[in-house]
């Protein structure tokens, strides 16, 4: 008899440190095609190994820290722009 722990494992994906791209997009949750384009335009971090692209989750997880950033430093609401006075 198994034990729950062994059962368990078999219902969650093992994330791989390198990923191919369907593995990729859903660790991102987008779609694959979006992720293809990404990769080709070299939005996001990639490689190829042979003709397939292969995606390191610990980049991946850098570049979506990056990304995070990027978008609170363009909406900081203490930077907000002055009320003109009514005339």
């Amino acid at each position: 008899m198994r034990s729950s722990a062994a059962r368990s494992n078999l219902l969650v994906p093992e994330i791989r440190e390198v990923m191919d791209i369907r593995q990729a997009s859903d660790y991102l949750g987008i779609s694959p095609d979006t992720l293809y384009k990404y990769a080709s335009e070299g939005f996001v971090p990639a490689f190829k190994l042979g003709n397939r692209w292969r995606f390191k989750r610990s980049r991946l997880d850098e570049w979506m820290d990056r990304q995070s950033e990027i978008q609170a430093a363009e909406f900081n609401p203490e930077m907000k722009k002055p009320v003109k006075p009514a005339m």
